[in-house]
């Protein structure tokens, strides 16, 4: 070789190996200094964030699809230390964004540092009130989301996902423990649920762990799971079979009784005021909460007076449909729902076949829809939506449906859950609605369609705003009656039931948390202005006391979202089209409503000069 080349050679690989260095530099200056591209701070806080949170990367799916899967088998730090870490990330996220020249980014990058700087919003006061919400509690507690979590989102395709259950099984009671140091300090601050959130926490937790271990739903679940994995034998299924019935009695409910213990004891420092006034700062609390979940500057008194004027209209329009149908409009509202509501054509029987019923009417409810909305959409989502029953363990504290997306890699579809316990809380003319709701075209197509649109961050795909979500959806009951699938009238009171019922959660929800409502004055007035079924009522404003304004955030997302719509349809005349509102709406990903607003004004100018 002469020497020349040789003189090459070693250059080339100098070069290479500076280029080498080179790139080097810039990946750890993108990962730990300001990103030259802003795209790079949204995937890496997106991966910063998730790499510490197990639980979160197991329900998006998306590593499994190149074979990452260790963190199946761990559960997110919930310790004190582990919340201040999040929530200096969160400031530091903030302060490198705030570094940007906005003006200088492309349109879609403007967009995302809009989204991503709403979405962390106020570190501040994230740490302010960290301990202002109720960990346990009858709704959405750890003790209940615990099981739920595993048995939907912890899948089971081979031996080693069955043994990460195994260990995940194993550390509950770690987990459960650094919540109890959450609690303790909770304690010590004044933030103690009232009597009748201890009362049915304890009691679900009671019921919980008096089951036979086989019997338990993490057992039961476990082994459904095992018995559709062709690759594990029969001797491998009785070994992990073995060992989580051993876990579930010996790490799992021991966990379970230290917390039924320390809320017996606790019990007697509880009240029954209801309210978050009662917490320190909690009008700052809950003002700061209406603003997380309205993404607006509206005030609790602002909700409130909407809410009445909302309840009025809503039940003039009531009225005059059950007049149409020949009732006496003289007996109110409440006691027109009610009285339709005990009508026998109107309610399955009471039975497991009266309940499967109820599912497949669903789903032919939710074929139907699918099959006729092409007028009005141009975006449809590719996943599949499947409905099934509330699992037995949650029937009693969960509310009457409620929708869990599809995961990012497909494997899984989205589902309607529906709650059969009470079968008068089904009535066959409000199936329609809650379907429109949960399903078609409500939560299924915003949730699926932000899941496989491309173009924008993967992290903007993990954001979510309550009222763009809840707004989308009671917005999507008004499409199908607008588009004519509720053309029997008796559908169409059940639009206007299930309307109601969000007027009067503005109501509420406000009375409740600022105007010192107890909780059975709320429960009249809902009952009172609804007609809603007391067992449905009573699980409702249950909700609203341990889930402060977020119940505020459906009907201020579908006045927004209706009256952007009127507005872009004054504005076009001819040249609007629905469908092409629906793609800015859907097309983005989840949004704050002041965002939706600029998206669609830009929308009307550019429809407007012709592009």
């Amino acid at each position: 070789m002469s020497s020349i080349i040789k003189t090459y050679i070693k250059r080339g690989a100098v070069l290479a190996g500076c280029a080498l260095l080179v790139l080097f530099a810039f990946a750890a200056h993108e990962w730990y200094a300001k990103p030259v591209f802003i795209g790079n701070l949204f995937s890496r806080s997106f991966i910063q964030y998730l790499w510490n949170r197990p639980e979160d990367l197991t329900y998006f799916g998306i590593l499994e699809t190149v074979g990452i899967n260790g963190h199946n088998a761990l559960w997110n730090d919930e310790s004190e230390a582990a919340a201040r870490r999040e929530n200096e990330f969160s400031r530091d996220v903030l302060a490198t964004l705030a570094r940007y020249d906005l003006e200088k980014l492309s349109e879609s990058d403007r967009l995302s540092a809009a989204v991503f700087q709403e979405f962390i919003g106020a570190p501040d006061l994230d740490w302010r009130f960290r301990h202002h919400d109720y960990p346990v509690n009858q709704l959405n507690g750890v003790h209940i989301a615990i099981p739920e979590f595993l048995d939907s989102y912890h899948l089971v395709h081979s031996k080693e996902d069955a043994e990460h259950y195994i260990a995940r099984l194993s550390t509950i009671d770690v987990k459960m423990a650094q919540i109890m140091d959450g609690l303790l300090v909770r304690e010590r601050k004044g933030v103690i649920p009232p009597t009748f959130v201890i009362d049915k926490s304890i009691a679900g937790m009671v019921s919980f762990v008096e089951a036979p271990a086989r019997a338990n739903v993490l057992y039961t679940s476990f082994e459904r799971k095992l018995e559709a994995v062709d690759s594990i034998g029969p001797a491998d299924r009785d070994m992990l079979l073995s060992t989580v019935e051993t876990e579930i009695k010996e790490t799992v409910y021991p966990a379970y009784r230290q917390y039924i213990d320390y809320f017996n004891a606790l019990r007697s420092k509880s009240t029954a005021e209801a309210g978050v006034w009662k917490l320190p700062d909690g009008e700052a609390y809950y003002n700061y909460l209406l603003k997380v979940h309205t993404t607006t500057d509206m005030t609790a008194d602002e909700i409130h007076t909407l809410g009445l004027a909302e309840v009025a209209r809503i039940q003039k329009a009531a009225l005059d449909a059950f007049a149409s149908e020949g009732y006496d409009s003289r007996l109110g509202v409440a006691s027109l729902f009610q009285a339709l509501g005990e009508e026998s054509r109107f309610i399955y029987p009471d039975t497991d076949e009266g309940r499967e019923q109820i599912l497949r009417d669903y789903r032919s409810i939710i074929k139907e829809i699918n099959a006729g909305v092409d007028g009005a959409f141009n975006l449809r989502p590719r996943a599949e939506i499947v409905i099934e029953r509330v699992p037995a363990f949650q029937e009693e504290t969960v509310p009457g449906a409620y929708y869990e997306p599809p995961s990012q890699d497909g494997s899984r579809p989205g589902v309607f859950y529906a709650n059969l316990y009470d079968i008068k809380a089904t009535p066959k003319y409000g199936m329609r609605t809650l379907a429109y709701h949960e399903g078609v075209p409500g939560h299924h197509y915003q949730s699926a369609i932000n899941v496989e649109l491309e173009g924008i961050p993967a992290s903007r795909k993990a954001i979510g705003f309550t009222a763009y979500e809840e707004g989308w959806a009671l917005y999507a009951e008004q499409l199908a009656w607008e588009m004519g699938f509720l053309t029997d009238p008796y559908d169409n009171l059940g639009r206007l039931q299930a309307e109601l019922l969000r007027a009067v959660r503005l109501v509420v929800d406000t009375g409740i948390h600022t105007r010192r409502w107890t909780r059975e004055q709320a429960l009249d007035y809902l009952v009172d202005n609804t007609g809603w079924a007391t067992s449905d009522a009573i699980m409702e404003i249950e909700r609203y006391i341990v889930n402060p304004a977020q119940a505020t955030a459906y009907k201020v997302g579908m006045m927004e979202l209706l009256s952007l719509r009127e507005e872009a349809r004054a504005e076009l005349g001819e040249r609007f089209d629905i469908r092409d509102f629906h793609d800015v709406v859907l097309g983005n990903g989840a949004l704050p409503l002041t965002t939706i607003g600029e998206l669609v004004r830009q929308y009307i100018e550019r429809k407007q000069a012709g592009v």
